[in-house]
């Protein structure tokens, strides 16, 4: 479409909020915001009555539209892509399970050789969810392939998947924990801290090491006590850290999250879907993994002992949880769950930003938060029509 501009009600810029003006969109990048055309000879999209916000950034998803990362499947990776634009996420970082280093391997290959084929929302790295973890808080990880920290198999992985991987989640307490966490945060990749019995001690050496991300915080980690602190109290109390939050009401309760988002500030939380393969499908009975996942109320749950697995959250529902609950500001959520995460994972500089130069992947939204319009590189992608 060469050049054009965006008429709305409201703009959500990386400068904060600007009312009615135009966004110019020039190539499929973005452009200024001007009060004020230049002059009346040019191509006007009008969005009256409507905001612009960047499209969402979800760094933690296992899977979507009934396909699971874990099944190496790559048409199946393909669905998630185009079924994410539905749920106003734009760019993410496909998730992997705990398995063994063998399937690991494949899973990393298949993705690397292949990220580029996606038509929807943009893979821009891939998190590895283990398997360096311990059994206490596994969740819905099998303990049967959890082992220490390997930077020599780590390397496998990113060799095998081009420096795909961007983020990379370890319990602080296994052995090399310390080590590990130095070397791969130099090799620009960020370490996250999950699925551990840690004490505020060990999670507060790993984050001293460089560690800088807390997985689902409050869920797979040790609780806060006011004698032992523990992983949760070492997310709310590190500097500069960020912390993931699932906000589908049955993982965190919503007083729970305002402790937390009260005790990082806003710009310290990345909302995160955690979502698996039963994410836009009806519920009953799916997998997780290798795990029968019952989905009821809204909430996936293993079969074998009610443990949550996963979530089935669009992560734009997240948006408008946090904000029905009343624990932020519209603003602040929307940058929850856009600028943070791709900070948390060094991929600000690609998208979560309505920023100049950057690729023009945004939402249209009504003044009630519903998705309106999803656009890729200034082109609609998806559109709601109801």
């Amino acid at each position: 479409m060469g050049i054009y501009y965006i008429y709305a009600s409201r703009f959500f810029l990386p400068s904060g909020i600007k009312n009615e003006g135009y966004l110019a969109i020039s190539e499929g990048k973005f452009g200024s915001y001007i009060k004020k055309l230049p002059n009346e000879n040019k191509t006007v999209l009008d969005y009256s009555g409507k905001w612009i916000i960047p499209g969402l950034v979800d760094t933690h998803i296992h899977g979507f539209m009934g396909h699971d990362v874990m099944d190496n499947d790559f048409e199946g990776i393909k669905a998630m892509s185009e079924g994410l634009l539905s749920c106003g996420v734009t760019s993410f970082l496909p998730t992997t399970l705990t398995s063994d280093v063998e399937t690991l391997n494949q899973v990393s290959q298949t993705i690397g050789d292949r990220y580029q084929e996606v038509k929807g929302a943009k893979i821009r790295g891939i998190f590895f969810e283990g398997p360096f973890f311990t059994e206490e808080h596994k969740g819905a990880q099998n303990p049967r392939f959890f082992q220490d920290p390997s930077i020599e198999i780590f390397h496998h992985w990113q060799e095998l998947s081009h420096g795909l991987i961007k983020k990379i989640a370890i319990a602080p307490e296994r052995e090399g924990a310390v080590g590990f966490t130095e070397k791969v945060v130099k090799e620009g990749v960020a370490v996250a801290l999950a699925h551990s019995s840690a004490t505020y001690e060990q999670a507060e050496m790993a984050v001293s090491s460089g560690a800088s991300i807390f997985v689902h915080t409050f869920n797979g980690m040790s609780g806060m006590n006011h004698r032992e602190p523990g992983m949760v109290g070492a997310a709310m109390t590190t500097k500069d850290t960020i912390a993931e939050l699932i906000c589908d009401g049955h993982h965190v309760h919503p007083a729970a999250a305002e402790v937390l988002i009260k005790a990082k500030t806003p710009e310290h939380i990345a909302l995160v879907t955690d979502c698996m393969r039963a994410g836009g499908m009806p519920e009953g009975d799916y997998t997780l993994g290798e795990f029968p996942v019952e989905v009821k109320d809204g909430a996936a749950r293993l079969k074998e002992n009610g443990s949550l697995a996963g979530s089935v959250l669009r992560l734009m529902d997240a948006v408008k949880n946090v904000c029905d609950w009343d624990i932020a500001t519209i603003e602040e959520t929307i940058r929850m769950a856009s600028i943070v995460p791709a900070k948390s994972c060094h991929i600000d500089d690609l998208c979560g930003s309505l920023q100049t130069g950057h690729d023009a992947d945004f939402l249209v939204l009504d003044t009630q938060l519903n998705l309106h319009e999803t656009y890729l590189n200034g082109v609609s992608v998806y559109k709601n029509d109801n």
